[in-house]
């Protein structure tokens, strides 16, 4: 007796809540709700925020850089003449990393650089993003908004959150 009502309680339920929510076809029609209308545009200001902050740090020092449609900006110092580098590549390359101030966050050097496979995660996107511009022996600058990077918190360590990066990199390899 009470497996059946146990049952029957689990049917009404399951009843119940999806009678609650409209079909799918209903929701599209109706829209995105205001709150998240408010976080997608809080979102964009703050995306285009970042981009003119970049282009003003940009003309103040003098680089001319090309803009992703992500928002990576890449200025390459020194074209690659190797292998490009793509999806899945192994790839070594030293770097140095600061925030726009100067500050300085993170480095791998050429005597002990860093080692990824473009494509897994194993940086943060705008990184692997940037190396994609790039060949074996190139030398590049990115500088990378906030939504390629670490985002809203930083990283906890060096990276304050709302942070744009400077990554000055070397491709050493690519396989």
């Amino acid at each position: 007796m009470i497996r059946v009502l146990r049952d029957t309680a689990v049917v009404l339920s399951v009843l119940f809540v999806s009678g609650c929510d409209p079909p799918v076809q209903e929701q599209k029609e109706r829209g995105i709700d205001p709150v998240s209308e408010q976080f997608i545009r809080a979102n964009q200001y703050m995306q285009q925020r970042h981009q003119d902050h970049i282009s003003a740090f940009l003309e103040r020092v003098g680089w001319k850089a090309e803009v992703t449609p992500s928002g990576l900006w890449v200025v390459v110092r020194k074209p690659g003449e190797g292998r490009h580098i793509g999806e899945n590549n192994r790839v070594t390359y030293a770097f140095e990393s600061t925030l726009l101030d100067g500050t300085p966050c993170y480095r791998a050097s050429i005597q002990h650089p860093k080692e990824i496979t473009v494509g897994q995660g194993e940086v943060e996107s705008g990184v692997e993003q940037g190396l994609q511009k790039l060949s074996e022996g190139a030398e590049a600058i990115l500088l990378i908004p906030p939504h390629l990077a670490h985002g809203n918190f930083g990283d906890r360590e060096k990276i304050p959150g709302n942070s744009v990066l400077i990554y000055r990199v070397h491709v050493l390899k690519v396989e």
